[in-house]
């Protein structure tokens, strides 16, 4: 594997290591031992050479001359990033002996851990670490704030994250991505909807909140007041029976509760639900037939509808249409929530939970940090932070920020840069590139699993996750667990080694490294078994009802938030992913500015005009941002997008713009199912300065 660092000049494989389904194959154009140039791997079957902005700019953020170069001390005040350098050995001193000390005299749950993936990596993100807070017992994190609740609700009708192959959805004659802005999230499927309009006239439907760059490329876009998916689907589901448009041999072969749920769906009528979702009855109608009637179609199901209250409920809703029309028996038929199920590794394995002995130990749910910051009792007193940045990612961020300033919470980040959550550290430490690295990246949407291994060496004195664990277990004093010894290629081959994942036969370290990726044994979901209680799409579930939720798809009202006029979006947007490039100038000049969409009825009602600033406010925080007036958001509704870094500049330097914070407005509430996040459930006040 150092031959690739040690090779001063060529071109190497890569895998895209951000958060996203599609998980691109990478080529890096080396020259004299640096990379010099990122392209798409046109040899990859489905990302083909073609990548975004974000990764085709990648060595702006690589090659970042504020990249963290070695570990750092805090000498001033919390939050104001005041640092002076130390050695690896203090800063592994400082760090194990606070924890010695803290463990002695407050328990291990006194430590926490709070990480998530802003590197893909299997082994960067839940393996060497997952081993090392298990044998600490440190409290635990439910890494819940993404797609959890969606997860959650699709497991109830399908029982896994199980989708048709995106490779199939060439066949498919009608698209509907429901709540994915997928032309700046998942651009591959995008793509492989514009081929199919184009070879064979299939119809792109977008329904969103906002009428983003996808819903600009659709043949018709649906707009839809958030938080009321469910009610459209369920009024789907009322005209389906009612024009008699469902597969009733597929709903006898391979469903259970359609008989339940064919009476259930009469009290959404299209009237009734044109009130709940701001869409027309017509529209309704019309959308309904040209589901029940296009086959194959196709939905894609976005993030967006399950960040709110009933998030969970919107997917399981929407998993249930394509059992209605019986689309998963045709090719291109079906829908994707998620296919990470094909791919799963041996997680046992991987993060070895047989190692944490207290099996009580207290889980806390990343999306309360700043709660948990707070009020816990008994208190976090030590936080360790990886792939993640709090202080600009969580809900509710003045609340996390005011936890972070705690002085006796000893904060330790690992990362690439100073963060804005690092800048509340006692102790940060500089963090490796994917692209310095050896990991295992398996997608979520595709089916191929692929392999990284380090193409240059480690940044100055930067570390990787998998080596500052074991470091820590050193010095900790974990001398005598054969976990902690384990290489890269030893945890890769023991987490592709899953006997209860079939999918995963014939795919080992060895073969992928000779081919760099390889495609899960997947087959179609139909005929087959699913792994539900019952073995079928469950449109009636009982173990919903033994959990304590309706048994039938219902639609459930957002939590009132008061007097707050309009419903606040935070949206992802194009150029940045999460917080990930929101520090780098390259990016920043191709995002420009933060704007609040909005409706020109409400603009007009509100005295604003486009251009203007306006206050953004409510119980938990306010903003400051420029408005866009227009149609692309219904009245009621305000939409932002992307996550700003607190300095708008080159990691660092620039114009402060810390009135751009939008998760000071969104609650920290938990979501139906899942313990997700309802970052878009957030009622504002909008007024003009």
């Amino acid at each position: 594997m150092s031959s690739f660092i040690e090779v001063q000049n060529g071109v190497f494989h890569a895998v895209c290591p951000l958060d996203c389904p599609d998980q691109c194959g990478l080529l890096l154009h080396k020259e004299d031992g640096k990379i010099v140039k990122v392209e798409g791997d046109p040899r990859h079957p489905v990302t083909k050479g073609h990548i975004c902005n974000k990764v085709r700019n990648m060595l702006e953020r690589i090659h970042d001359e504020h990249r963290l170069k070695y570990p750092l001390k805090r000498i001033g005040s919390k939050g104001k990033g005041n640092f002076t350098p130390i050695s690896w050995e203090e800063a592994l001193h400082t760090i194990t002996s606070r924890w010695k000390e803290l463990i002695k005299s407050d328990g291990p749950e006194s430590i926490l851990p709070y990480s998530f993936y802003g590197n893909m990596g299997r082994l960067s993100a839940e393996g060497m670490d997952r081993r090392f807070w298990n044998y600490l017992g440190a409290s635990r994190l439910d890494r819940t704030i993404c797609s959890s609740a969606g997860s959650a609700g699709y497991q109830y009708t399908m029982g896994g994250s199980l989708g048709i192959d995106p490779e199939d959805t060439f066949h498919s004659k009608l698209f509907i991505f429901w709540g994915i802005n997928a032309a700046s999230t998942n651009m591959h499927q995008v793509a492989m909807a514009q081929k199919a309009r184009k070879q064979h006239g299939a119809k792109i439907i977008v329904i969103d909140v906002h009428k983003n760059q996808t819903g600009k490329l659709a043949d018709w876009f649906i707009p839809i007041l958030p938080g009321t998916d469910s009610a459209l689907a369920l009024g789907m589901m009322h005209i389906l029976f009612a024009e008699n448009l469902v597969d009733h041999d597929f709903l006898q072969k391979y469903t259970v509760g359609h008989e339940e749920l064919r009476e259930h769906v009469k009290q959404y009528d299209p009237a009734n639900v044109s009130t709940i979702t701001g869409v027309p009855v017509e529209d309704i109608y019309k959308l309904a037939r040209m589901y029940g009637e296009t086959s194959p179609s196709f939905i894609r199901m976005g993030n967006g509808p399950q960040h709110h209250d009933n998030g969970g409920m919107f997917v399981r809703t929407v998993a249930c249409l394509p059992a209605l029309t019986g689309h998963w028996l045709v090719k291109g038929g079906g829908a994707i929530k998620g296919n990470s199920a094909f791919l799963a590794p041996n997680t046992k394995s991987l993060q070895r939970p047989d190692l944490l002995k207290n099996k009580q130990t207290r889980m806390i749910n990343m999306n309360q940090l700043g709660e948990a910051l707070l009020t816990l009792d008994p208190p976090v007193k030590s936080l360790y932070v990886y792939g993640s940045n709090p202080a600009l990612v969580a809900p509710s961020s003045n609340k996390v920020r005011k936890g972070l300033e705690r002085e006796d919470l000893f904060l330790v980040v690992h990362d690439l840069f100073l963060t804005e959550t690092a800048k509340y550290a006692d102790i940060v430490l500089p963090a490796t590139s994917s692209f310095e690295n050896t990991d295992l990246y398996t997608s979520y949407w595709h089916h191929y699993a692929q392999i990284q291994q380090p193409v240059i060496a480690p940044y100055e004195e930067s570390k990787s996750n998998v080596d500052v664990f074991r470091l820590l277990a050193k010095e900790m004093g974990f001398h005598d667990v054969a976990a902690f010894k384990e290489t890269e290629v030893e945890m890769i081959t023991g987490a592709l080694n899953n006997p209860r994942n079939s999918f995963l036969e014939g795919i080992d370290y060895d073969s992928l490294v000779e081919r760099q990726y390889m495609k899960a044994k997947v087959k179609p979901l139909f005929p087959g078994t699913l792994p539900t209680p019952s073995g079928k799409i469950e449109l009636y579930s009982e173990r919903m009802k033994q959990d304590g939720y309706p048994p039938l798809p219902t639609y459930i009202p957002l939590v009132d938030e008061g007097d707050h006029r309009y419903q606040f979006v935070p949206g992802p947007n194009h150029n940045f992913l999460n917080s990930t490039f929101s520090n780098n100038r390259k990016h920043i000049s191709l995002e420009k500015e933060p704007r609040l969409h909005m409706n020109r009825f409400d603009a007009l009602a509100a005295g604003i005009e486009e251009g203007e600033i306006v206050r953004v406010w409510n119980n938990r925080g306010e903003c400051e941002l420029k408005v866009t007036v227009g149609d692309n958001v219904l009245p009621g509704v305000v939409v932002s997008q992307g996550l700003w870094a607190d300095t708008v500049g080159k990691s660092g330097d620039g114009v402060k713009a810390t009135k751009h914070l939008m998760n000071a407005l969104t609650p920290d509430r938990i979501a139906d199912m899942g313990g997700g996040a309802v970052f878009f459930s957030g009622r504002v006040s909008v007024k003009k300065i």
